[in-house]
């Protein structure tokens, strides 16, 4: 549940963009239905150009997009993703859009009632007041049906003050079964630099904590237990969506069937080889890739 976004991707060494799709919750739909999920897609889109294409991805993905509402009065956002020595940076374009003016009234109830995990994110809260209630009115459904619950912080400070997002999301996350922060995201939310102590104090909130380092791999941590998940060497080319990866793969082996600990590590070597790739979508591999480097990485 969240917000799409047409995305446009510059291309190295050029002032040409690259048209394609992002949004991170989109992303990890995409990412999961790649891995072989049963996926859909709660969200508002304009009656546009945009919006047309991503009813077209989620078509060629194999997402079900049955109870996305078309908006006619608002449009679909977009984003802009440049490249520099020091990394990516991103351009939104967003306030109004057709997701933003989603609200609880537009919640499928009987669909999430239908799955058995509700995966949201910080981004899908901050983008407005009515989109932040309508996804706690989501998690109600949810939770009222036994369905399970995973979300993902994606701090974005542009979006709202951090100590909104904080208490958003702690709230959020305190009625999740599995929350995935970044090592950035948690140190900005909780003051925190260690990952043991972030791992820690997301545990007092939910059962199952996984907190993703970057370069440095992944971290499974639960009451009783935490394990370190090394990271993959890959040629690094553009980051943006690697998370949104990690979360999409993850929820899908693990709803196949995968412990927690294999789970992850499938969607750690998913998301390294997400960055191999120019966009958020384009490069979200597919299993037989995935367990390629898996194969590899062993010792």
């Amino acid at each position: 549940m969240g917000e799409p976004m047409q995305e446009f991707n510059q291309q190295p060494g050029t002032e040409t963009f690259l048209r394609g799709h992002g949004g991170d919750t989109s992303n990890a739909a995409v990412a999961a239905a790649r891995q072989g999920a049963s996926v859909g897609y709660l969200t508002a889109i304009g009656q546009d150009a945009p919006g047309e294409s991503f009813l077209q991805l989620w078509a060629r993905e194999g997402v079900d997009a049955s109870t996305v509402k078309r908006d006619p009065q608002a449009a679909t956002a977009v984003y802009f993703v440049t490249h520099g020595p020091h990394g990516h940076s991103f351009s939104f374009h967003r306030e109004g859009s057709a997701a933003a003016r989603y609200a609880p009234a537009d919640v499928p109830a009987d669909a999430i009632r239908a799955a058995r995990m509700l995966h949201l994110s910080g981004i899908s809260q901050a983008i407005s007041t009515s989109a932040c209630d309508a996804c706690f009115h989501a998690m109600h459904v949810a939770r009222a049906a036994g369905v399970a619950i995973s979300y993902d912080t994606n701090l974005r400070l542009k979006l709202w003050p951090r100590a909104r997002a904080a208490a958003v999301m702690h709230t959020a996350i305190a009625e999740a079964d599995i929350c995935l922060p970044s090592l950035d995201d948690a140190t900005e939310l909780t003051g925190l630099h260690d990952a043991d102590a972030i791992a820690d104090f997301y545990l007092k909130l939910c059962p199952v904590a996984l907190l993703k380092l970057g370069r440095a791999g992944a971290m499974v941590a639960t009451r009783t237990s935490r394990t370190r998940i090394a990271p993959h060497q890959v040629q690094v080319v553009d980051a943006t969506g690697a998370g949104d990866t990690f979360a999409g793969a993850f929820l899908a082996r693990h709803l196949a069937g995968d412990t927690l600990e294999q789970a992850a590590r499938y969607a750690n070597a998913a998301a390294a080889l997400s960055t191999t790739g120019y966009g958020a979508v384009a490069p979200i591999p597919r299993p037989d890739a995935v367990n390629a480097l898996l194969r590899r990485s062993m010792p």
